[in-house]
């Protein structure tokens, strides 16, 4: 005789698990040949983002992530060792040749990261700075003065 389940709630439980184990399949790595490089440079950190031309993110890395902590994580090494981890799996897993870099931030890391990608073989196609300028902002509340 096959093995019968005792509790009758248990079975279809089993069942669905058993079904949407199965129709989950592993994507494969994407193949991008250009993307964009998007370079957050604050005092305190240097976030690096590498994603495909739709903006979809590949890889990211930050200094803390590569074990700079405290003052050490807004340094222009910090930046340096944080793109070329980021680039480099890119660069492996995703065979990225060509890139746009946008660089927003005033941080130390702005440019040690730029040379990194360059420094990776990987061609810079162009380079944007997208940091926010304040402009005055909009008119207070309140009266006009005379």
């Amino acid at each position: 005789m096959s093995e019968e389940v005792k509790n009758p709630i248990e079975a279809p439980v089993a069942e669905a698990q058993a079904t949407t184990t199965k129709s989950k399949a592993k994507k494969g790595k994407r193949i991008v040949q250009s993307g964009q490089v998007h370079i957050q440079a604050t005092f305190n950190n240097t976030i690096i983002s590498v994603s495909d031309n739709k903006g979809e993110i590949l890889t990211s890395s930050s200094a803390g992530a590569n074990g700079f902590r405290g003052s050490k994580k807004g340094t222009a090494y910090a930046a340096q060792i944080a793109a070329e981890k980021a680039l480099d799996i890119a660069k492996k897993d995703h065979g990225l040749s060509s890139v746009d870099v946008f660089v927003k931030g005033i941080g130390l890391g702005r440019d040690s990261a730029i040379r990194a990608v360059s420094s990776l073989g990987i061609k810079i196609n162009s380079i944007t700075d997208i940091t926010p300028i304040a402009h005055g902002g909009v008119r207070p509340k309140g009266e006009r003065k005379p």
